[in-house]
């Protein structure tokens, strides 16, 4: 005959305290995991639509300066990023231009004394349609795509 294993009251005592331990370590590690690596596996919604108010608002034959910010997540670090934007009215076309210098990225302000968008870094000049009058820049303004809705004005923004 075979002898049959006797569970003493350690061995049992034992296996359920490794089973209940193993149960609250896993209610409590599973979570802690998946919050160490939801940031990393996390997508970032890069373009949208940005709303930039009525189109009523907006002056014809004058670039406006509108701003907006854009928050970015990187793991559990929020950074808030500021974008400048002209738009330019005539009639019901619009058109929105970056305030970035395609020379070196600084930003330039529209001057109404000389009727251009000027680049202080290197006196770059554009003109009120962001073609390069003057100056180092290789190209004209950098401009967004815009909608009407509602007689409201949208511009798509495309992040890095």
């Amino acid at each position: 005959m075979p002898k049959s294993h006797t569970v003493t009251r350690r061995d049992f005592v034992g296996v359920v305290t490794m089973f209940i331990g193993s149960a609250i370590g896993a209610v409590i590690g599973l979570p802690a995991i998946a919050y160490l690596i939801s940031p990393a596996i996390k997508v970032q919604k890069s373009e949208d639509w940005i709303p930039l108010g009525p189109l009523e608002n907006i002056p014809e034959g004058v670039p406006t300066s509108f701003s907006f910010v854009r928050v970015v997540e990187n793991g559990w670090e929020r950074t808030g990023n500021s974008y400048g934007v002209y738009v330019v009215r005539n009639g019901e076309n619009v058109t929105a231009f970056s305030n970035i210098c395609t020379h070196l990225s600084c930003r330039v302000t529209w001057k109404e004394d000389v009727q251009d968008f000027v680049c202080p870094c290197h006196d770059a000049h554009f003109d009120i349609q962001g073609k390069v009058v003057s100056g180092p820049p290789p190209r004209p303004l950098d401009t967004y795509q815009a909608k009407l809705e509602d007689g409201n004005l949208f511009i798509f923004f495309k992040g890095a």
